[in-house]
C-alpha cells in the first residue's frame, strides 16, 4: 500500500521530542508498505531526506510554541496550503494517515477525499478544539462553533479514527457514534529506554549527588504545570531534604519556570537542556520518580504523554499530578503515588516513607517496566496500526481494545 502520512511536527529520536510518527511510520515501511511523510522544517526553502525507509518532505513552515494565536494560525493553514501542492506533484497514494495536531491538519483530509478520493484515517492526539478552548486561547463563540463543526465533519468522513487513549475514543463515540475506532496509545520504546542504575560518573556530570530525585522530560508549556514540580521543591528545601528536582525541557514557559526557580532560591531545581531520546533517558537513569503533570483542566485527563511511557520502559517510579487516565494505571499497577495541589503534604509524607524504604521504589519500578512491556511496546502498537489501515477491518473498535481499556 502507498501511503501519505500527514504530520506537521515529525520528529527523529535524535531531533527528541514525540516521535510516535517516527516509529509508526518505520514499522509501515518495515511491514512492506511505501510511506511518504509530509511535515514542516525550520529551513527557508523545501526539503526532502530519507529516514529509515520513509520518504520525508519538509515544508517551509516556521512554528514554535512561543508564537501568538493568529501566527500559530498563519502557520497551520501555511502547512495545509503547501501541502496541497505538494500531493498533487506526488504518485496518487492509497490512503492519507493524517495526525492531529492542530486540528487544521484534517483539512487536508477532506481535500484529498473530495478532489482526488482517497481515503484519509484521522489519528486524534488531543482533543481539538476543546484542549485551547479550556485553556483560554479559543474565546469567540462563532469560532468555537465552526472549529467543532470542523472536527465532526473531519471525525464523520475519515474512512477510521484512531485515538490515543480511552478517554480520547470516548469522547470520539459521542461526536460520530457510528464511527470506526482504533485505540493505538503512544508506547514505550524498550529498547531505546531501560532500567539503569545511578551513574558516578553521571552524578558528577550533573552535579548530582545520590539523594531522592525527582525528574520531568517533557514540554514546558502553559498545559504542562511543572511550575507544581517547583512547590514541590520548595516544600522539600524548606523541611531541610536533600532532595534534588530535574528539569529536562523547552516550551512557551521556560523562562518563567526559571525566574520562578530563582524567585524561590530554589538550590534543588536544576535545568537540563532538551536534548535526544538518548539524554531523556540518560537523565531519567538519575531519577527516583518520573514526574506526569498537566493543568487541572478536563480535556487534560485523556491525554497519553510521551514522557509517561518513557519512564514506564525506563523502569521509574511515577508521581503524577492530575486524575485521568495515567492516574488510573498508576493506582491500579502501583507505579508510583499522586501529588495532587490540594493533598500536597500527604504526597510529601509518602515521599518521605519512600526515601527510607528503597524496595518499594524498586518494586515500583520494576512494576513500571512490566506495564510497558505487556501492553505498550512499540511492536504492539505498529500491529494495531496496520489492523487500522487493513480496509477489509470492519470491527468497530480495534480487537484489543479491552485490554487497553483495562490495563
Amino acid at each position: 500500500m502507498r501511503i501519505i502520512y500527514i504530520h506537521q511536527y515529525f520528529k527523529t529520536p535524535a531531533e527528541g521530542g514525540a516521535v510516535r510518527s517516527y516509529h509508526l511510520a518505520k514499522g509501515l515501511v518495515d511491514a512492506g508498505h511505501e510511506v511518504e511523510m509530509i511535515t514542516a522544517g525550520s529551513n527557508s526553502g523545501y526539503d526532502q531526506r530519507w529516514i529509515e525507509g520513509i520518504k520525508v518532505h519538509y515544508l517551509p513552515v516556521r512554528y514554535e510554541q512561543k508564537f501568538g494565536f493568529f501566527r500559530r494560525v498563519w502557520a497551520f493553514l501555511s502547512y495545509v496550503r503547501q501541502a496541497k501542492k505538494l500531493i498533487k506533484k506526488l504518485p496518487r497514494p492509497d490512503l492519507l494517515y493524517v495526525t492531529s495536531t492542530p486540528l487544521t491538519t484534517g483539512l487536508l483530509g477532506l481535500w484529498a477525499k473530495r478532489r482526488m478520493a482517497i481515503p484519509y484515517i484521522f489519528e486524534v492526539r488531543d482533543l481539538w478544539p476543546q484542549a485551547p478552548i479550556e485553556v483560554g486561547a479559543i474565546k469567540n463563540p462563532i469560532v468555537k462553533r465552526s472549529l467543532e463543526s470542523l472536527e465532526k465533519k473531519i471525525y464523520q468522513r475519515a474512512m477510521s479514527l484512531v485515538a490515543l487513549s480511552p478517554g480520547i475514543a470516548d469522547h470520539l463515540r459521542k461526536v460520530t457514534p457510528s464511527q470506526k475506532i482504533h485505540l493505538i496509545p503512544n508506547f514505550s520504546d524498550l529498547d531505546r529506554f531501560f532500567p539503569m542504575e545511578k551513574s558516578e560518573r553521571l552524578l558528577q556530570k550533573y552535579q548530582l549527588t545520590d539523594a531522592l530525585t525527582i525528574a520531568y522530560t517533557g514540554a514546558l508549556g502553559q498545559v504542562n504545570a511543572v511550575n507544581e514540580l517547583l512547590d514541590l521543591a520548595e516544600k522539600a528545601q524548606d523541611k531541610g531534604k536533600s532532595w534534588q528536582f530535574l528539569i529536562m525541557g523547552q516550551g512557551s514557559h521556560e523562562p518563567q519556570l526559571r525566574q520562578l526557580a530563582i524567585q524561590k532560591s530554589l538550590s534543588n531545581v536544576h535545568f537540563i537542556p532538551f536534548g535526544s531520546k538518548e539524554k531523556v533517558n540518560e537523565v531519567l537513569s538519575l531519577a527516583d520518580f518520573a514526574w506526569i503533570s498537566f493543568a487541572h483542566l478536563p480535556v487534560l485527563k485523556t491525554n497519553s504523554p510521551n514522557k509517561f511511557f518513557d519512564a514506564l520502559a525506563a523502569g521509574k517510579p511515577i508521581l503524577v499530578n492530575h486524575k485521568g487516565w495515567v492516574y488510573d494505571l498508576v493506582k491500579t499497577h502501583q507505579l508510583g503515588i499522586s501529588c495532587l495541589p490540594s493533598k500536597i503534604d500527604s504526597a510529601f509524607a509518602k515521599l518521605e516513607e519512600l526515601e527510607n524504604t528503597p524496595g518499594k521504589l524498586i518494586k515500583m519500578g520494576v512494576n513500571s517496566r512490566l506495564l510497558a512491556e505487556k501492553y505498550f511496546t512499540k511492536e504492539l502498537a505498529i500491529s494495531r496500526l496496520t489492523h487500522a489501515i487493513n480496509p477489509k477491518s470492519i470491527t468497530q473498535n480495534s480487537t484489543d481494545e479491552k485490554d487497553i481499556m483495562t490495563a
